[in-house]
């Protein structure tokens, strides 16, 4: 562990050297006149862009609204993904079977889907919605699936032996053993989740971070594009490695054999 810390501490200063030289860099490309002047705002116009996105009430209003579609993707997509993965993972059958569909369609840019759906789900929040879940259910279902085969099996052999019931395994054997791959699962599932509800927002919709990047585009205001799309990867990165360090946690604990 402390092994690790010395690690992160050493790369802290190679990332932010990084940083400035990549910020340098857009810095006199904006200033070398090679391209047209908004295209490559300079840093200032950026820093401006940004604050006034983090100042302006209509951007939480939208952002809030990204998130509401967001998260009932994720709870539809990743419910069935869970449920799938764990049939896929108990099944060495449904696995041959099944699996390779998901390695076959997962990688499908996911945006073919949207004239489909919405002439299902309509024009609303519903296809967004719609676009998310399905772009986060295959990761999360191979996730899945893969952390079923990882379980140990002498802990399955001593839940039989003590002729647990399919929900007893399931919960104090499973799920247990599933949390890190679980938490890598969502990991995936909500980055692909979040550009699904975002590319959906861009092509048919009044509200929304994806549907202010568009407007902001339309407008040319390159600052402002700028700064919303400087936030949406910030929060998307947040979230990302706040998962992240909760599947490394929890993949240093691992079930006790009782």
């Amino acid at each position: 562990m402390a092994t690790q810390e010395a690690l992160t501490k050493g790369l802290a200063l190679p990332r932010l050297i990084a940083i400035v030289v990549i910020l340098a860099m857009w810095q006199a490309l904006a200033l070398s006149g090679l391209l047209f002047r908004d295209v490559v705002p300079p840093l200032e116009a950026l820093v401006v862009g940004f604050v006034g996105v983090l100042i302006s009430p209509d951007f939480y209003a939208n952002l809030a609204i990204t998130f509401a579609e967001l998260l009932a993707a994720l709870a539809g997509g990743g419910l069935a993904g869970l449920v799938v993965g764990l049939c896929l993972g108990a099944s060495r059958f449904a696995s041959k079977a099944f699996e390779p569909w998901l390695g076959y369609l997962g990688p499908t840019p996911k945006i073919i889907l949207f004239p489909l759906l919405i002439l299902m789900f309509g024009v609303g929040v519903e296809s967004k919605m719609a676009m998310g879940a399905v772009s986060c259910f295959f990761p999360i279902a191979i996730s899945v699936a893969a952390g079923v085969r990882g379980v140990d099996p002498v802990l399955l052999k001593v839940g039989r032996s003590f002729r647990a019931r399919l929900d007893q395994m399931l919960i104090k054997i499973y799920l247990p053993a599933m949390i890190a791959p679980l938490l890598n699962g969502a990991r995936l599932g909500f980055g692909v989740a979040l550009i699904g509800v975002l590319l959906a927002e861009t092509k048919l919709s009044k509200q929304g971070l994806g549907f202010m990047v568009m407007d902001a585009y339309q407008r040319f205001d390159m600052p402002r594009m700028y700064g919303l799309l400087i936030v949406s990867v910030g929060i998307a990165a947040v979230v990302n490695i706040v998962l992240e360090h909760l599947a490394i946690q929890a993949g240093h604990k691992k079930p006790t054999k009782h």
